[in-house]
């Protein structure tokens, strides 16, 4: 699939997050969604030893809370926002379940690209 502006522009407000609300380590990975009418939910991850949430479920529970019922395209950055991430496993499925023609942006930051959630290679990443 190809890049398109907007999808620039979510990985920009994604790593925008990252950088300011990802500075301890209870905070590590945020995300950010397109809806279908174009607004943008973002949300970071929680780390506790105890329990935690990946920033894509937090995305999908705020996007809930604003009434959002379908996501077109998500985006998720670490390292401050310096690198995109595959979401895990877990969240490959609640977001194929949920979203199955949601479109995902993988790769390097400097190439990214974009994938169908059914056809994303299944990784890991810290929450």
């Amino acid at each position: 699939m190809t890049m398109r502006d907007t999808d620039r522009a979510l990985v920009q407000a994604a790593s925008a997050v990252a950088k300011l609300r990802c500075r301890s380590a209870a905070h590590t990975v945020a995300a950010a969604a397109r809806t279908t009418d174009g607004r943008v939910v973002s949300g970071v991850d929680v780390v506790h030893d105890s329990a935690g949430a990946c920033a894509e479920v937090i995305v999908v529970g705020s996007a809930a809370t604003q009434g959002v019922q379908d996501l077109e395209t998500i985006v998720t950055v670490g390292d401050r926002g310096r690198s995109l991430l595959t979401p895990c496993g877990s969240c490959q499925r609640l977001l194929a379940d949920r979203f199955p023609a949601l479109r995902v942006i993988v790769g390097p930051l400097g190439d990214p690209r974009v994938v169908p959630v059914a056809e994303l290679p299944t990784a890991h990443h810290p929450t």
